[in-house]
């Protein structure tokens, strides 16, 4: 049985996105689905919650992240482990924005009092697809309902007009004889000092039994 039945190939996300549209979208184990879009208020209409609530931006696009050192309250230090954070750990992350600061359009939808929410997944397999440098995304869930683990609960929840792009046609995705247990990312917030803390539990840091385990092996590993 193929489990994507009814979801669109990766040319048929990257029309969709290119016209403003809602897709639903895979990503890598242990992670859940991501709905996203090109505008804020596809996504939240996609999930049924008011259009003008803040969304994360999806810094797959280098220069996205380039363009944001203009506009974050970190140093060097901290924007370098910003990035291996979103890149390598594939967290959601929220960062703080330089006091004064005017922000441009295209970060807006993403930041709310002081702080900017960035979506850190950058899937290889996936990466065809997202052709537009700013997209904006949120998990794959209608309000009040756990985020899709799989096309067909995606499929299942979403109305017809959200296209869903199944994993099964993606050049390159793993696949598992046996699917294992997934979840939203984990939400970490990185300080103007440097300093990390966990804001929403999520699948990387489930395996650990505390929050201070997983943050000590972040900082082993990236500081």
């Amino acid at each position: 049985m193929n489990p994507d039945v009814g979801t669109v190939d990766s040319d048929g996300a990257r029309r969709a996105l290119s016209r403003g549209a809602a897709v639903v979208l895979p990503n890598p184990a242990p992670l859940t689905y991501t709905v996203a879009a090109t505008g804020p208020r596809a996504v939240n209409t996609a999930k049924a919650r008011p259009a003008e609530q803040a969304v994360a931006l999806w810094a797959h696009d280098p220069g996205t992240l380039t363009a944001l050192d203009d506009f974050l309250d970190l140093d060097a230090a901290s924007t370098s482990l910003a990035r291996r954070l979103l890149i390598e750990e594939r967290v959601t992350l929220l960062v703080p924005i330089r006091p004064g600061t005017s922000l441009p359009s295209w970060l807006s939808p993403a930041s709310q009092d002081g702080w900017t929410l960035l979506f850190g997944a950058r899937w290889t397999p996936l990466l065809p697809v997202l052709a537009d440098p700013i997209l904006y995304v949120s998990s794959a869930n209608r309000t009040g309902r756990p985020p899709a683990a799989t096309a067909a609960e995606a499929i299942a929840m979403f109305p017809p007009a959200v296209a869903v792009l199944g994993s099964a046609s993606l050049t390159g995705a793993d696949r598992y004889p046996c699917e294992p247990s997934r979840a939203a990312t984990t939400t970490l917030r990185l300080h103007p000092d440097g300093q990390l803390d966990l804001h929403r539990h999520g699948a990387q840091d489930h395996p650990y039994p505390n929050a201070d385990q997983y943050l000590d092996r972040l900082r082993a590993t990236h500081t």
